[in-house]
This record gives C-alpha cells, sequence and structure tokens, in this order.
C-alpha cells in the first residue's frame, strides 16, 4: 500500500511540474512562438519609435503582454505560412470576392513571400514551332487553281505554313472571300500573306509578259522577302500528294554551296526539251523544271553568282535584269530558261531532287519514265498543259477534281481517297492512268499515317 501511495504521489507531482512547464517555459523555447514573440517585439519597438496612432500597438501598449489566444492565432498563421502545400491542415478562410480572387491569380500581394518549390509550378519554356514558307504566284484566271493547291498543302501537312501569295489586285480580295471561308479548324494550321506584284529592276511591264503571266515573279522573291530564311515555290498547278513537311526536310541534305533545289525537267534525254531544242546554256543534260523550287533565300541573297557577263560574280538582284537583255531573245520558257542559264554556270549551287517531287505529264504520256514515282508513289503532282481542264489526262484531272470539292472535316478515305480510287477505274486505258499505284500509293500511306496520329493514338489508353 505505501508503495502505491509513493507511484500516486510522484505521478501528481510530474503533471504538476509538465503543466507548469507549458504554461511557462515551453513559450519560449518553441521555434514559431519565439518567432512571433520577435516580430511582436519589433512591432512594439517601430510603435514607441514612430508613435502612429493607427498603429494597433502603439507605445500606450508597447509593454502589455499579447493574450494567450492572441499568441496562439499568430503561431497558426505562422504555422499556415510554412506549411507546404497541400501539407498540414488549412485554416479556414472566409469567401473572397471575383475580383479579389482575380487580384490573387494574378501574384496578389507585390510584398508576399515567394512560396517554397513544392507549391510553384515548374515552368519550361516552350520551344518556337518551325514554321513551312510556301510561296506561289497567281494572276489571271489562276484563282480556283491556286486555292486548291494551297487546301492540298494544308491537309496533308504536319507543321504550320506561311503562305505567300502574289497576285494580281484583282485577285487579292477574292483570296481572301475563299479562305475566310475554311473552317477554323483548318485555319489554324497555316497563316497567309497577300502582296501585289512587283519587279525591283528592268521593266515590270516586260517581265509581267515574259512567259505565263507574272511567272517571273518567283525570280525576285529573295529580293522582296528579305525576312525569310528559306521557301518551297510552286506553280499554281502543283498539288500536294504528302505533308510538305517531307520536301521542306531536303533543306537538311543541301551541302554548303548548295542553295536551291529543282527536278530534272525531263528523265530521258532524246525526248527532252531542252537537249533537243535549247538554244541558251541549261542545267545538266536536260536541264531543270523551275514548278517546285525549294530555295535557302539567305545563301541565295549573299552569294556571287558567275556569269558570262562579268568576271568577278554578280548578287543575285543584279544578275537578273543584265541576264535578261542578253537573252532575252534566244528563251522560250521565261524565268525557267534564266534559271537554267544561271545554274549552268553555277552548278555547284544546286541540289536535284528526283522526278517524284514534279511529276508532270511528261513522265507518263511518252511511257512512264519515273523510276522513283512507280517505286514510292507521286510525292508532288505538277499538272501543267493545263491537263486539270481538260480530258487530255484524266488521271490527273481525277486527283484535282477530288482535292477541290473534298469537304473540310469530312472523312478523308470515304471523301477523298476513295473517290480517287473508284474514278481511276475510268482512266486505265490511258498511258498515265494504266499505273494506279504511281498516283494513290503515297495518297493512302498519308491518310493512314494521319488517321494513325488523330484516332488511334489518342485512342489508345495510357499505361
Amino acid at each position: 500500500m505505501r508503495i502505491h501511495c509513493k507511484v500516486v504521489v510522484i505521478a501528481v507531482c510530474l503533471g504538476v511540474f509538465l503543466l507548469l512547464y507549458f504554461l511557462g517555459g515551453n513559450a519560449a523555447d518553441d521555434p514559431l512562438l519565439r518567432e512571433v514573440g520577435a516580430e511582436r517585439q519589433e512591432q512594439r519597438q517601430r510603435g514607441e519609435k514612430k508613435g502612429d496612432p493607427g498603429d494597433p500597438e502603439g507605445p500606450g501598449d508597447a509593454r502589455a503582454p499579447p493574450s494567450p489566444s492572441e499568441l496562439g492565432r499568430d503561431v497558426a498563421a505562422k504555422f499556415a505560412r510554412k506549411s507546404p502545400a497541400g501539407v498540414g491542415v488549412r485554416a479556414e478562410e472566409p469567401p473572397r470576392g471575383r475580383k479579389e480572387a482575380r487580384a490573387v491569380n494574378r501574384g496578389g500581394n507585390a510584398k508576399s513571400k515567394p512560396r517554397g518549390n513544392a507549391a510553384r509550378p515548374m515552368t519550361r519554356r516552350a520551344r518556337a514551332e518551325e514554321v513551312m514558307h510556301l510561296a506561289v504566284v497567281a494572276c489571271g484566271s489562276r484563282l480556283d487553281e491556286t486555292v486548291t493547291m494551297i487546301k492540298s498543302a494544308v491537309l496533308f501537312s504536319l507543321k504550320k505554313i506561311k503562305v505567300h501569295i502574289f497576285a494580281e489586285d484583282p485577285l487579292a480580295p477574292q483570296f481572301e472571300e475563299k479562305l475566310h471561308q475554311w473552317p477554323r479548324s483548318i485555319s489554324a494550321k497555316f497563316q497567309y500573306s497577300i502582296y501585289p506584284i512587283s519587279f525591283s529592276v528592268g521593266n515590270a511591264d516586260e517581265w509581267k509578259k515574259l512567259f505565263k503571266p507574272c511567272a517571273a515573279q518567283r525570280l525576285f522573291l529573295p529580293v522582296i522577302l528579305k525576312d525569310v530564311d528559306s521557301l518551297l515555290y510552286v506553280d499554281t498547278d502543283v498539288l500536294f500528294l504528302r505533308p510538305m513537311d517531307a520536301i521542306w526536310s531536303l533543306l537538311r541534305s543541301f551541302n554548303r554551296t548548295q542553295l536551291a533545289a529543282m527536278a530534272p525537267e525531263h528523265e530521258v534525254p532524246k525526248i527532252g526539251w531542252y537537249s533537243r531544242f535549247a538554244r541558251h546554256p541549261f542545267y545538266g543534260v536536260t536541264g531543270v523544271n523551275s514548278g517546285v523550287m525549294l530555295m535557302n533565300l539567305t545563301r541565295i541573297r549573299s552569294t556571287l553568282f558567275k556569269n558570262s557577263m562579268i568576271p568577278g560574280g554578280l548578287s543575285w538582284e543584279d544578275l537578273l535584269h543584265p541576264l535578261y537583255q542578253k537573252y532575252k531573245n534566244h528563251i522560250t520558257w521565261g524565268d525557267q530558261d534564266l534559271l537554267n542559264i544561271i545554274f549552268h554556270y553555277n552548278p555547284e549551287c544546286l541540289f536535284i531532287f528526283p522526278c517524284q517531287w514534279n511529276y508532270r505529264p511528261d513522265h507518263c504520256m511518252y511511257g512512264s519514265n519515273c523510276k522513283g514515282a512507280e517505286e514510292e508513289g507521286v510525292s508532288i503532282l505538277h499538272g501543267n498543259r493545263g491537263v486539270y481542264h481538260d480530258d487530255k489526262q484524266p488521271a490527273f484531272k481525277v486527283v484535282y477534281d477530288a482535292i477541290r470539292d473534298f469537304p473540310f472535316e469530312d472523312n478523308m478515305f470515304r471523301s477523298l481517297f476513295y473517290p480517287i480510287q473508284t474514278k481511276f477505274l475510268d482512266t486505265v486505258n490511258t498511258l498515265c492512268g494504266r499505273i494506279p499505284q504511281v498516283f494513290l500509293k503515297q495518297v493512302e500511306k498519308t491518310m493512314r499515317k494521319m488517321f494513325e496520329e488523330k484516332v488511334v493514338h489518342h485512342a489508345r489508353p495510357h499505361n
């Protein structure tokens, strides 16, 4: 019994000791309480010095110690400020109004301390998205043809495109009207600018009538588009059957001297035009076709081109007019002939890409002579000779009509690929239509890839 009494007495004494410890000395030992006490002491000292009547702790109560309830509230507030986001107990706050909430979201009080790393969202600097530049020159009745070309580029391409449209004044508002009718989902994939037809040197009327209306404008693109580094120029009668990204990537294949890329005018010298009829210098054995021309404009602007007129070389802008004056009575295909003359004297500057990147009726109307198209399919279709608008080469017209009439945001397999495939049955008795896979292979491959990107990958569950 005596032992039990001693245990009870010791327990009571220990309880009293702990009670006195927590009520007295523990307040001074806790870090948060020390910090709050120090802040209050600093506030009291500021109040004594300033004597600010608006300070709730002015000189009149500077020596009054804080009550336990006040001290407890300050500790709780301090703990809430120090606790990382999502940790500990949140103090209840009165609901903020819309304006106050908006101000907090924008950064709150400028004097407030930044939160710890746990509450600060990690931000990565967004990488600048690469934009591909596409240029076209449209005059006369080329409005619908040009719009269909842009449509084919936007439908199939992956990266965004900036289209530079050079057009006669009456066509400019018509381009605006047609392109503004496209749905927002399509318009988000490209931007465009419309420029007037202009020539920096020589007689503008003479340049304008050099070959097809305004075609010579392409020669002046390096001079006009001074802020553009690289560019793909195409004629209005061109259609993309695979993403423009693929030909754009050929820029990385240029060596240190190459500054432009084109396809040969013909694959067979015996039936090529330049090899048989040209009365001026031209590139290589068969010349080059300028309907699809990939250009590094920065290199073009900084290069001195060798020529037959001045030994020291001339810049691009200074070369064009003297070259035209010398050969104007000997050229047949206008600006394309001038380009052939330039690269005849500067062959190291030209990159040659294969015929499937500029597939024309000449590659099939005398028999199939583009092996790359037979193996890989046509990447870019060039319907020169007006074949989109007559019945001389129905295989070309089938593709053009299908892209022109395709309703945006419809199923591409159902409303684009299958109509082309079906209508090709009517062209198998023609030289260009007898090998359907030449025209269909890249279209089908591109659509399958787009289907996988947009549907299959998004529908696949993430692990």
